[in-house]
């Protein structure tokens, strides 16, 4: 069968009442997450991770995809109105966006932004659905050192990728890989650091520790900060909709940000960050109005928020043809196929290729649901940015906690809740990456299963794991992993971020 008999299975499965249901919780949750400044689509499909423990996998997954893809759109809001990027990716749209509501063209800055992402969204998932079966095939001839090399270049792409220093990145990655030889060895059956404590022999639940990472912790974190001037929220102003002008200097943008963000998106050491860098960078050049830029040009908004979202559906090719995490939501995503005793990667493809394709096609339907949520509702998600903080995050530190007895109730569970909440909270104080600790727990058992296979094969040669051409090549892409990240911050981020320094004052 081909991509497009596939793809019209997918949408079979997607349009099911109960899965188009769950598409609209998750479009609606992720909106509203993405709204709301400091809390990301990870912490939100990290806290829903206990309590979907029980339901329909597909339905699960699509809800979560539905939640990716709506805190992508709703983080622009924040951006725009508040001035408050959410996430490093936000930084250019608040950068052009909120001098955009400033000078009474809120409305024009978040149409653009919504339709930017409506066609990135649509084109990339398209791209997704033809590029990854490509993938799988290429896949499908990986053995143990195949597998264990493209474990390394996971675990050094979130090392790099995520935060603003390889060190601290590397650092939390170790934390993980700790974390994932606790337990009952896979080969020999032995006990490894459980401490004769019963409930360790299973190891360390990744929900559990995924929830405390990134809900706990950033509760704690928040709730340290104390009292600060509220921000500021820009009304918005006339209508929403483009003008013929708007509309003429804003789909070309749309175009180049998606071709832009899709593949840095499906790239190891990509990410919707760099793609919005790049993006704006490249506005900057093709623009008729240069002069705009820094001042509230529609096109540093288009074109990023394009890219954004692009990215988006570029990190799920990685994600669900080779089981690599490339951003912290695609890395609970991987937590929440496993809690179903789903791997992503090739097999998936040949033994459940109807939730894989019921997936992909949801995120069309999403893409549509999206962008009649977000033009008509936009009233609605402003009014979201006036829920005190105190009340936000006491109802997160509440649901995290039923969600963990939910699923496993446990006294041992929730003092480890509260033991890796501690954590995340220290980990944010000392600018620590939170994602990389829970990729190293995922992927520690494998690579490590890996690596036992191919030494095994190779009598203990080490050298033989460099033999093969796609592990060499693997491992080199593995080394540009920390390299490239560093030279694009390097030369388009600071630009970027000193002249948002400069606006601000």
């Amino acid at each position: 069968m081909g991509t497009f008999e596939f793809l019209l299975q997918g949408i079979a499965v997607a349009a099911q009442p109960m899965n188009l249901l769950y598409a609209l919780i998750g479009v609606t949750l992720g909106t509203a997450v993405g709204v709301l400044p400091g809390i990301g689509p990870a912490l939100t499909v990290a806290l829903l991770l206990p309590v979907t423990y029980k339901l329909d996998p597909a339905g699960s997954l699509i809800m979560f995809a539905g939640i990716y893809y709506g805190g992508m759109y709703g983080g622009s809001t924040t951006s725009i109105l508040l001035n408050t990027p959410g996430e490093s990716a936000s930084v250019v749209t608040a950068l052009e966006g909120n001098k955009m509501a400033r000078a009474g063209r809120g409305g024009p800055a978040l149409a653009t932004a919504a339709i930017g992402s409506f066609v990135a969204g649509l084109i990339a998932t398209l791209g997704l659905a033809f590029i990854a079966p490509f993938v799988v095939k290429f896949a499908l001839s990986f053995g143990p050192r195949e597998y264990f090399a493209l474990m390394v270049l996971a675990f050094v792409t979130v090392s790099a990728a995520f935060g603003d220093s390889t060190l601290r990145g590397l650092t939390a990655l170790f934390v993980g890989l700790g974390l994932a030889v606790i337990g009952i060895d896979q080969q020999t059956g032995q006990a490894r650091l459980s401490f004769g404590i019963p409930d360790l022999l299973d190891g360390i639940e990744v929900t559990t520790l995924a929830v405390a990472m990134f809900a706990i912790g950033e509760t704690l974190y928040v709730a340290c900060q104390g009292d600060r001037i509220p921000d500021k929220v820009e009304a918005v102003k006339g209508s929403v909709w483009m003008s013929a002008q708007d509309w003429a200097r804003s789909w070309k943008p749309w175009l180049r940000g998606t071709f832009i963000g899709f593949p840095i998106g499906a790239m190891p050491a990509g990410g919707a960050d760099i793609a919005s860098f790049l993006s704006y960078s490249t506005e900057k050049q093709f623009s008729k109005y240069k002069d705009e830029f820094g001042k509230g040009a529609i096109e540093g908004v288009a074109g990023p928020e394009a890219a954004n979202n692009a990215s988006a559906a570029g990190t799920l090719v990685p994600l669900l043809s080779l089981g690599l995490p490339t951003t912290a939501t695609a890395a609970i995503m991987l937590a929440g196929f496993q809690q179903y005793g789903l791997q992503p990667g090739p097999l998936l493809f040949a033994t459940n290729p109807q939730l894989v394709w019921g997936l992909i096609a949801s995120l069309l339907i999403a893409n549509f649901m999206l962008l009649v949520l977000n033009l008509p509702l936009i009233g609605l998600w402003v009014k979201l940015l006036t829920i005190p903080k105190p009340w936000l995050y006491a109802g997160i530190l509440l649901f995290a906690t039923l969600g963990t007895i939910g699923a496993n109730p446990s006294v041992f569970e929730l003092g480890m809740l509260l033991t890796f909440g501690l954590l995340g909270f220290a980990m944010r104080i000392f600018g620590y990456p939170i994602a990389p600790v829970v990729v190293g727990l995922i992927l520690g058992p494998m690579a490590e299963q890996q690596l036992r296979r191919a030494l095994a094969i190779s009598q203990g040669d080490v050298t033989a794991l460099f033999m093969s051409p796609i592990a060499a090549v693997l491992f080199g892409l593995a080394f540009l992993a920390v390299v490239v990240p560093l030279i694009l911050r390097a030369r388009g981020k600071g630009e970027v971020l000193s002249q948002f320094a400069a606006n601000e004052d």
